[in-house]
């Protein structure tokens, strides 16, 4: 469960606010658009039944086959923080946590247990979350089973109106829902509650975070809970959305049975609307805190939201997503520069909060350059505002725009039901129409040749407007006396609306990308496993290639490579230049193209080719449509016969980075981060985060030799290609680019470093950050008898782990909001393992939920799990497998791991056979084999003193 507050972090993505889809009008256009009036309302999906109960409960079902066998269920109601009163903050979303422990016909955590058995996951599977105006739960199952099925919609009902509330569960999660605030405190939330008000012009939604505040969590009464849920959990707010491989009319008929007896409160409460009022006036405030690691400006121009109700509304929508696309291409651009102007920088016109868009301008700014920073993204919107976009540009972005409208109806009788979810979610919380995927073609191919440069462009002159704008500056501590103020922020504004702005240049080129294509190579051996589907080919450069034509897409094609050597093979000093010289290269562009022409010049084709260089192994990623996969290979031939260095390109990143790590060392979690790699790996400089220092240890030519040194021999290649294709579509293309690519015949190997963490454990304590919170890390490391029996069993100790720890830490103990157990085993350089548990709590908590962990461990070590724990583990693995065995990506990654190990891919044919290897004593061995004491080690994260 988590909360959904419409805000993101200001550190990761500065972005704070524009959660929602984009959602204005841009003024008059033609009358028609094609056959379409564009005063037409948007007609909704016909292929979604829709109804309402006499009791005022919504319903949509609808019947989709992917993945087989399963649904997913919401229960989305008009509930949320915004509607609490003073007494009742934080209520809404605890009542969504509450939901989880006990209701009518599952009591105490009967329901969490019951659904763990069926394999469904909690946490990733079954969830829910609270946002300002809406709570939703989600509830994906399988639909194979009748008797699992209708429990499915009885957990629904229940979650609908018959939530116990007992007074010894509400405060027992008291404690579990401080946690989850606790977590979320630091230096954005410090930050976010100085500029909250101002943001949202000191409306409601300022004072309604849906987390709510530590006072009324710890202090609100039982009967306050229970009359809020009595009061606003009833059937005219709430909507049931259930999408899946069932069948519709016999699922509206047990909905009917079953939900038509909810009541509404004879007294009903008006669920009324707040908004976020415009005042027409600007707005200035600069925010500062000793752990923000760097400086974000933010600009938000507000306007009014205008709904997506009509044609016109989606080809203003459409319109909005080219403006977008074209602008991010420009800040791309800017930032390949020798010396870009700031570590990021962007933006856009979108959703803000219910009831108003936003057009906004961000920053990240080099530290002492806000002032270059701000300027030069004001300056490309003031150029995009004065001349607009170009032609060219325009056409690439339909090219785009067009090619993933293509992409996604060749695959619409394979769409997941999860994405179909959200817009009736939207439906029902906006009243905004559904599109069928028909609907959304047809409409998205001709309103997009409807939209005219102009068009895109005057939405510029519409959004960038100097009223109702909020310029928001998030910067550390240490800079305080170097911030700008207001009047210097608007001298700089003014200083640029008086400049000079040259048109931009679309420089672009349009040769080919191999002057001479490769010489194709032959099969000098042919392998066939048709118990898996896969051939496999060597060809007469050395190159293996293995091909799993499937039929789970209709137009998606995964590509993966690999070869051993990596940055094993270099020295230390050379480590960061081989570490990075796939990114030098991967940004310099290739061949005749630099980094931005090769972006122009793949425009409108569903390609991506990414190289890479790992520890132990070089190669390449990549995907394609069926259209497009010449070009895929085409790339990879190209990465390997003319990579390219771009010096500017180098430099400019090299000078982000440097900026990006300068002000590391005062965020909490980062020093803990270096602290524990730095006590494990004894400060080896290949398992450290790199310090601005050693950023100059990387030579851009250095990096670019060793990229063409990695790639010079394909000889040792593994490609793995899996997806929608037949082999004869696809052999002439692998024999000519992975045929022409060159063999050395030189046999490498990754050699074994030998960095591991010590033979016994240790305890660090690591003091920093403001907050009264802890981080704790449990680490188990050695040596491993590697098979596919030991890996299973030590899987199956994993999630028996978790699910104890969940137990025990967070529903017995209420002492963490989340607890996860980790394990991992490697085959090469040698047999190791880890295991690791990792929990937040309170500085007082962290030594009595430390020996909570360790004895929940040493249960399972000197009694073995219960058997009840290994079902749910047999349970998940069977469900989880059933649907990846129909997912190119998993098999993907199986293959070629597979490969990369030197193990039979089959083996995973047995799979759930072999699950039955899993007891209690099997379980119980492992834990005793390798949750040795001696080898625990146990880092904490405490507050600074004061």
């Amino acid at each position: 469960m988590h909360t959904k507050n419409g805000l993101i972090s200001a550190v990761v993505f500065p972005l704070l606010f524009l959660l929602l889809s984009i959602q204005a009008s841009m003024g008059q256009h033609a009358e028609q658009a094609g056959d379409l009036p564009l005063t037409d309302t948007l007609p909704m999906d016909d292929g979604v039944t829709q109804g309402r109960l006499e009791n005022g409960l919504a319903y949509y079902i609808r019947h989709n086959a992917e993945p087989k066998d399963r649904v997913v269920m919401y229960l989305a109601t008009k509930v949320g923080s915004i509607l609490e009163t003073d007494d009742e903050l934080g209520l809404a979303h605890f009542l969504e946590h509450m939901q989880f422990n006990g209701t009518k016909n599952f009591p105490k955590h009967e329901l969490v247990d019951y659904l763990q058995k069926a394999g469904v996951r909690f946490g990733s599977d079954l969830n829910a979350y609270t946002s300002f105006d809406e709570t939703v739960y989600q509830l994906p199952i399988p639909s194979d089973d009748p008797e699992l099925l209708k429990n499915g919609l009885q957990v629904l009902r229940d979650w609908a109106q018959d939530a116990l509330l007992s007074d010894d569960e509400i405060d027992k999660e008291r404690g579990v829902v401080l946690n989850e605030m606790l977590g979320g405190r630091g230096a954005e939330q410090r930050m976010r509650d100085q500029y909250l008000p101002m943001i949202l012009n000191q409306s409601r939604y300022a004072k309604r975070l849906p987390i709510g505040t530590k006072e009324s969590i710890e202090g609100f009464g039982y009967e306050t809970l229970r009359n809020f849920h009595h009061k606003w959990y009833r059937p005219d707010l709430q909507a049931l959305i259930i999408v899946g491989d069932i069948d519709v009319s016999e699922m509206e008929a047990q909905i009917k049975t079953l939900f038509s007896d909810l009541k509404n409160p004879e007294q009903e409460a008006a669920r009324n609307e707040y908004e976020i009022p415009l005042t027409g006036k600007n707005q200035f405030l600069a925010v500062t805190d000793p752990e923000m690691p760097q400086t974000v400006v933010q600009v938000v121009v507000k306007h009014p939201e205008a709904k997506v109700k009509t044609v016109a509304d989606y080809r203003t929508q459409l319109a909005k997503s080219l403006f977008n696309q074209m602008a991010g291409a420009r800040f791309a651009e800017l930032t390949r520069q020798s010396d870009p102007p700031f570590i990021q920088g962007g933006g856009s016109i979108g959703g803000f909060l219910r009831g108003l868009d936003a057009f906004t301008m961000y920053v990240v700014a080099k530290p002492g350059e806000i002032q270059r920073g701000f300027e030069s993204v004001v300056t490309e919107f003031e150029r995009i505002r004065r001349h607009g976009f170009t032609e060219t540009e325009l056409e690439r972005a339909k090219n785009n725009f067009l090619t993933g409208l293509e992409s996604a109806y060749a695959e619409r009788d394979k769409r997941k039901s999860e994405s179909y979810v959200d817009s009736y979610l939207n439906h029902f919380l906006e009243g905004e129409s559904a599109l069928s995927n028909e609907n959304r073609y047809r409409l998205g191919k001709q309103l997009m040749a409807t939209i005219s440069v102009q068009d895109v462009n005057a939405l510029g002159k519409q959004y960038y407007v100097d009223s109702n704008r909020d310029i928001l500056i998030l910067a550390p501590d240490k800079d305080k006396g170097n911030l700008p103020d207001e009047t210097a922020v608007n001298s700089w504004l003014a200083a640029i609306k008086g400049t000079d702005i040259a048109p931009y240049d679309d420089n672009m080129q349009d040769v080919p990308l191999l002057e001479t294509p490769p010489q194709a190579g032959t099969v000098e051996k042919r392998v066939e496993k048709p118990e898996l589907g896969v051939t496999e080919l060597k060809l007469s450069n050395g190159v293996r290639v293995v091909l799993k034509p499937t039929d789970f897409k209709n137009d998606e094609i995964d590509i993966t490579a690999f070869s051993p050597g990596g940055t094993s093979l270099y020295s230390d000093t050379d480590f960061l230049s081989a570490a990075y010289a796939a990114t030098v290269v991967n940004g310099s562009g290739l061949g005749p193209y630099n980094a931005t022409q090769l972006t122009k010049y793949l425009s409108g084709k569903n390609v991506s080719v990414q190289p890479y260089i790992s520890e132990r192994t070089e190669g390449f990623r990549a995907s394609s449509g069926k259209k497009d996969l010449q070009t895929a290979f085409e790339l990879i031939y190209a990465y390997v016969a003319v990579p390219r260095l771009d010096p500017d390109v180098f430099h400019g990143y090299m000078k982000r980075i440097k900026a990006s790590l300068a002000n590391r060392s005062d965020d909490p979690d980062a020093v803990f981060a270096d602290t524990i790699n730095a006590v494990l790996y004894n400060n080896n400089i290949r398992r450290t985060s790199m310090t601005v220092e050693q950023v100059d240890q990387i030579d851009p030519q250095r990096a670019y030799d060793i990229f063409k040194d990695r790639f010079a021999d394909a000889s040792d290649f593994t490609f793995t290609v899996v997806g929608s294709f037949t082999e004869a579509e696809i052999m002439p293309i692998i024999l000519q680019y992975l045929g022409g690519l060159p063999n050395t015949g030189r046999k490498e190997e990754a050699p074994d470093l030998g960095i591991y963490p010590p033979e016994k454990g240790l305890e660090r304590t690591v003091f920093r950050g403001k907050e009264q919170k802890s981080s704790v890390r449990m680490y188990y490391f050695g040596d491993y008898d590697y098979s596919e029996d030991e890996n299973m069993q030590l899987d199956a100790l994993e999630s028996i782990l978790n699910i104890k720890l969940i137990e025990r830490l967070r529903e017995a103990e209420s002492g963490v909001y989340g607890v996860s157990a980790r394990a991992s085993y490697a085959k090469y350089p040698r047999y190791r393992y880890s295991f690791s548990v990792a929990y937040g709590t309170s500085p007082e908590k962290v030594e009595p939920l430390m020996a909570s962990a360790i004895d929940e461990i040493n249960k399972i070590k000197q009694n073995g799990p219960e058997q009840v724990d290994i079902d749910k583990f047999v349970s998940e693995q069977k469900r989880v497998l059933e649907v990846q065995l129909r997912e190119n990506g998993f098999w993907l990654g199986h293959l070629s791991g597979s490969y990369q190990n030197n193990e039979d891919p089959a083996y995973i044919l047995n799979y759930v056979d072999e699950l039955r290897n899993v007891t209690a004593e099997s379980v119980k061995a492992v834990a005793n084999k390798y949750l040795v004491e001696d080898r625990l080690f146990k880092f904490v994260l405490m507050p600074a003193a004061e």
